[in-house]
């Protein structure tokens, strides 16, 4: 997804908010004014944070953050598994729980409202839009060898996990592999995080192999562009993995929750709503 000039703006405010050094917002207004047509918004943001370093040292961690809502989201896995094995279809709603958890972001909301997270699996169904979609999804799973989850952050990948073991109880036969991001960046889930919450026992853990909150197809190891480009069915979580993925002519599937400005009037819905979207190639 190419970035939009509006989309450019906000990363740049967002750099002048927290980075009041004139040499720093030149290099990161250059890297906004040079970039070509097919830069998005993850990529920008990881060649901005390169420019940091080479200024001031070391990002911020997240390491506590990503503890604390993976250890949040791990508390309540007990209860959600209940409630989705109770439920008429325990895929579907695994899958909607899994979207919840695209809530927290601490990449595209400075601050993440516990409160309000957790009410959002009281209220979470598929529209008639998303079940069309699902009905696509599904049809393709149970003709599918494999499949690929893209994952985006931690916490949401206790529920990405409550979903595939639910995806595999419906598609035993289902090769998966779960992607990754492949260094620390903002909350982003990495393999130690999926170690971590236990995601790895349904399926293979690989990497985009950098501190990239998307996937960058042309910088994934060898390895992963050999995984992807066998994948039959891929799911890709969240909106860093949709502005890096879409629009390239590839055939996936799409689910998070909008939480900024440019995704709320390309889909033209609330704050906070989920989105399922299948782009075919």
């Amino acid at each position: 997804m190419q970035i939009t000039q509006s989309c450019a703006k906000c990363l740049y405010d967002k750099q002048k908010r927290n980075v009041q050094d004139e040499q720093y917002l030149q290099e990161i207004r250059a890297i906004i004014d040079e970039c070509d047509d097919h830069a998005s918004a993850p990529y920008l943001v990881y060649l901005f944070n390169q420019v940091y370093e080479k200024h001031f040292g070391k990002l911020v961690s997240y390491k506590e953050i990503k503890k604390k809502y993976n250890d949040l989201v791990l508390s309540m896995e007990d209860v959600l598994k209940v409630r989705i094995e109770q439920a008429s279809d325990p895929l579907i709603t695994a899958f909607a729980f899994a979207r919840v958890g695209n809530f927290i972001d601490f990449g595209a909301m400075d601050h993440v409202d516990e409160e309000m997270f957790v009410s959002l699996f009281e209220k979470e169904q598929l529209s008639q839009s998303d079940q069309k979609v699902m009905k696509s999804f599904l049809n393709q799973c149970e003709r599918a060898k494999t499949f690929l989850l893209i994952t985006d952050n931690c916490g949401e990948i206790v529920v990405d996990k409550l979903f595939l073991e639910q995806l595999h109880q419906r598609f035993p036969n289902l090769e998966i592999n779960i992607l990754v991001r492949g260094k620390e960046v903002l909350n982003d889930a990495t393999q130690d995080d999926a170690e971590y919450v236990g995601i790895g026992q349904y399926g293979k853990i690989c990497t985009n192999g950098y501190p990239i909150a998307g996937t960058i197809y042309d910088m994934l190891p060898e390895e992963t562009k050999e995984i992807f480009e066998k994948s039959d069915v891929i799911l890709a979580k969240g909106q860093g993995n949709y502005e890096s993925l879409s629009k390239q002519g590839r055939h996936i599937f799409y689910s998070f929750l909008c939480k900024c400005d440019l995704f709320t009037e390309r889909f033209q819905v609330p704050k906070y709503s989920g989105i399922f979207v299948e782009e075919k190639n």
